[in-house]
């Protein structure tokens, strides 16, 4: 039987649009002579909805919209993510849930079992869990149904068990003849290679295929990477979608009694995803596209400094969205090298996008004067510095507000987590694409935009970094060497760890100290800043909630 897997790309509450997407695939797949095609975790809605899903008048639309779609199905069926009302009157009020929609007819649901409450997830906030086992037969195929984090809490001695059943063991004692898993599972960086292993143990354990479709896109902070595939008993990749982009891919599962399905229908349909800092760059152009797609904006506009963090943002806006549609400022002040300006004009110049000078020198001075009577009798110090960061600040969102264009942050993760931003300075903007990349992570991602000839200028990634809020400054007058603050950052946001594990790990204590009261004062800044795209295990932002007032 042949089978489709269409990862596509949802926007969050449009049901309508999404229903388009989900009828245009099933159209593809059955024109492919495909007998079953599977979407992707809550694909009429889109994932996560978050508290959208409290307003009932969606709900209902979503409920009328799956019964339009399995009027869809006629020589074909369908297994489509949508949110189910709880009938039971018993617990939470919706159920994430699985239609199984087959010539024309709902035949069946599967509500999901395991509800991920943990990192960005807070599915038992809006919904009840289901039972663990449901097998449906289609085209004389048994398939076990699953829905994304049923899939992972396979009975594992090496693996933390995060919940008391596994559903997939559940299904496999009723020995279907493939484990099928809808999913909506986030980017981050390594996430690929856990997902494979994940499924090849669940395949191995049960000596079952297993077929997993992902969703692919940007939802405000998230990413979804789709990858989707599908897995022969014996760990073989039978089938692989691509990585960051919507595709259709088809494979042949024979009947019962033989668990090796057939090759795909085409090569490309074996395409190897991303790896490293490759996955990073097209999980960044993915993330402000969407972004940018979703939220109804087509332009950007952005403070070019010359330095590597406003430098790679410029990059990664140029190949999301056109370097038409992106505009980059240079606001020099007095402290300002003109090696600043002279390599924020050519990376513009190099990327085709349109470039602004405005010095603010002399409205500098007009603000210092302003306040020379208030301050009277009170030493210069980072008040100064940051008021020509505030001064940027508004003249970029004056621009924005002007054209109508979104303004980007151009913070990297070091500086968000040190507190070494300024507040309606630097901060400013409606999005903050690298704001979960480490500072190594920074010019990593630059020498590769720069892997097939140099696009971001040499000197950027040489020099020293600077904020240029005074003579000769770099970042280093104040933060400990990168190296050790994107360590430090690592170990004790994304890991968890203690002030004594950081000395253990071999970061001496004057520093761990220091690195950590800076990380937990800063959270007040963090709580005001923009939405950080998520690549990391542990993105500031949805994924970890700090008070800000505490001991």
């Amino acid at each position: 039987m042949k089978i489709a897997l269409a990862q596509i790309n949802p926007t969050v509450g449009d049901i309508v649009g999404n229903a388009d997407l989900i009828r245009r695939d099933i159209r593809r797949a059955r024109d492919a002579g495909a007998r079953l095609v599977v979407f992707p975790e809550l694909a009429l809605l889109g994932y996560p909805p978050r508290d959208l899903l409290l307003k009932s008048d969606l709900v209902a639309a979503n409920l009328a919209a799956i019964e339009s779609l399995a009027a869809e199905t006629r020589g074909i069926a369908a297994l489509v993510g949508f949110v189910d009302r709880n009938s039971s009157h018993v617990g939470r009020p919706l159920h994430n849930a699985l239609a199984v929609l087959d010539d024309g007819r709902f035949v069946a649901r599967k509500h999901k079992t395991l509800l991920p409450t943990y990192d960005v997830f807070d599915e038992a906030r809006y919904f009840e869990p289901g039972p663990a086992a449901v097998v449906v037969e289609i085209g004389g195929l048994r398939l076990g149904l699953s829905v994304c984090e049923d899939i992972w809490n396979p009975e594992d001695q090496d693996l933390r068990n995060l919940y008391p059943e596994d559903p997939i063991a559940a299904l496999a004692a009723h020995k279907p003849d493939a484990i099928v898993n809808i999913s909506a599972s986030p980017f981050v960086l390594g996430k690929y290679d856990t997902r494979l292993a994940l499924l090849r143990r669940q395949a191995a354990m049960h000596c079952l295929p297993v077929l997993y479709c992902n969703q692919v896109g940007g939802n405000d902070e998230l990413i979804f990477d789709g990858a989707s595939m599908a897995m022969a008993a014996d760990g073989r990749i039978l089938a692989q979608a691509r990585d960051f982009e919507e595709d259709l891919i088809i494979l042949d599962l024979p009947p019962q009694g033989n668990h090796g399905p057939s090759a795909p229908d085409h090569a490309t349909q074996l395409r190897q995803p991303r790896a490293g800092v490759a996955s990073l760059h097209g999980a960044l152009v993915l993330g402000l596209r969407d972004y940018f797609r979703k939220c109804g904006f087509t332009d950007a506009v952005l403070g070019l400094s010359g330095g590597i963090d406003s430098a790679v943002v410029c990059c990664l806006a140029a190949e999301a969205l056109g370097p038409d549609h992106v505009t980059a400022v240079a606001l020099p002040s007095r402290y300002t090298a003109a090696q600043s300006n002279s390599d924020a004009e050519l990376l513009a110049r190099r990327l085709g996008v349109r470039f602004a000078t405005i010095p603010i020198a002399e409205v500098h001075q007009a603000y210092e004067q302003a306040l020379a009577p208030v301050f009277a009798g009170c030493a210069p110090d980072i008040t100064e510095e940051n008021i020509q960061a505030r001064i940027r600040g508004v003249l970029l969102m004056a621009m924005s507000n002007k054209f109508g264009s979104l303004l980007l942050a151009t913070g990297n993760k070091s500086e968000l987590a040190t507190g070494y931003c300024t507040l309606y300075g630097d901060m400013c903007g409606g999005l903050a694409p690298i704001g979960d990349l480490p500072k190594g992570h920074v010019y990593e991602l630059a020498r590769h935009l720069n892997r097939d000839g140099e696009i971001i200028p040499a000197a950027i990634l040489t020099r020293p970094p600077t904020a240029e809020l005074k003579p000769n400054q770099t970042d280093q007058d104040t933060l400990p060497p990168y190296d050790t603050v994107d360590r430090v950052v690592q170990l004790y946001v994304e890991e968890l760890a203690s002030t004594d594990d950081l000395i253990a790990a071999g970061i001496d204590r004057p520093t761990a100290e220091r690195l950590v009261r800076m990380i937990d004062n800063a959270e007040y800044k963090r709580r005001q800043a923009a939405p950080v795209l998520k690549v990391t295990g542990r993105a500031f932002g949805m994924g970890r909630r700090m008070p800000i007032a505490k001991r």
